[in-house]
């Protein structure tokens, strides 16, 4: 089958021909439909050797889609046919977090040598991927698989980060996401969904300031100098109750550090490297810092949900499989509108 790898340290990816796999017992063999391009992906890409630990040569993709094609022995609960949506963050599936469904916290994975496809499993940029239990499936149902793969983490990495900032976001708060790319532009509709908060999206790019005030933000602004007073202006002075930076840099958060107000939260959803000291001289009084990390098996499903009500949607640029790397360096050099997905049929 053709895969899309990363196959050297600093290399770029490359699509090679690899054997299809095949089922063990209580896997599950998907062909897939859809599998999403992530700055994660970029991320583990630029790692240097001393720091890169996800193994070589490594299929890509843990955003990945579709249709049940084989069964190993023993599974039970799925139907060959059915589209499905991968949930990513594989757990041990025994500790206290997995058994609530949060395996994306499962405290064992580590010493287990348990990966996320395509974060040291095998990923979904490939014609077939295995999954390893049924349980990390997700039915799709009538959802397009192109339209929603990315909902897997563009979508589930936000919610996770909003459901668990309500309690600050009644009628007349304020959120504030920073970066309104393909997590952002999400998030942004998440927030309208679900909050009764007033929404201000930054970016330093018009264009994609342009998308924030299309899928709903009440206001979109530069992601520069002025932004903390005009966030301070926005808000009578008080700030913002949530604060939700999709990049992660030094520099947005700072900008989160100077908006979130008294007893609020800043939820690093990015990891642009920026690291936020919290304590009586950094953050106001109350004020907590969080770092999210994806989202829960029944968050992806409520995700899904809000995608099938029309609540939320993915701008999606669609790629073939040979165009993969092309769409790995717009990724890379920050032009893609949304969310890029590649399809393995096209």
């Amino acid at each position: 089958m053709r895969a899309v790898q990363y196959r050297t340290i600093g290399g770029d990816p490359e699509v090679v021909e690899i054997p299809t796999p095949e089922p063990g017992p209580g896997q599950v063999r998907l062909r897939v439909t859809a599998a999403g391009l992530c700055h994660s992906d970029s991320f583990v890409m630029s790692l240097p050797a001393e720091q890169y630990t996800y193994g070589l040569p490594l299929t890509l993709g843990h955003e990945g889609a579709g249709v049940v094609d084989a069964l190993g022995e023993g599974v039970t609960g799925v139907e060959l046919g059915a589209s499905m949506a991968v949930y990513g963050p594989w757990g041990c599936g025994q500790c206290h977090a997995c058994a609530r469904g949060a395996e994306n916290y499962c405290t064992r994975a580590a010493a287990l040598g348990i990966a996320p496809p395509g974060l040291g499993a095998p990923g979904a940029l490939a014609e077939y991927l295995i999954v390893d239990d049924v349980r990390h499936l997700v039915p799709l149902g009538d959802l397009d698989p192109v339209a929603s793969v990315s909902l897997t983490d563009a979508g589930l990495t936000p919610y996770h980060a909003i459901v668990s900032s309500l309690a600050a976001l009644p009628a007349g708060s304020t959120a504030v996401v920073i970066g309104a790319g393909g997590l952002g532009h999400v998030a942004i509709q998440i927030l309208r969904a679900i909050t009764g908060a007033t929404v201000i999206a930054l970016d330093v790019n018009e264009e994609k300031l342009m998308l924030a005030r299309q899928v709903g933000a009440h206001h979109a602004i530069p992601s520069d100098d002025s932004a903390v007073e005009a966030i301070r202006s926005l808000t009578g002075g008080v700030g913002a109750q949530a604060v939700f930076d999709i990049v992660g840099a030094p520099a947005t958060l700072e900008i989160a550090r100077q908006t979130v107000a008294i007893d609020g939260v800043v939820q690093i959803v990015g990891i642009g490297g920026g690291v936020l000291p919290t304590g009586f001289f950094s953050t106001p009084f109350g004020a907590s810092v969080r770092a999210p990390y994806w989202g829960t098996r029944t968050e992806l499903m409520e995700v899904l949900d809000l995608a099938r009500s029309g609540a939320i949607h993915v701008e999606v640029e669609r790629y073939s499989m040979d165009q993969a790397p092309e769409a790995y360096r717009k990724l890379h050099d920050g032009t893609l509108r949304g969310r890029a997905v590649v399809v393995p049929g096209d």
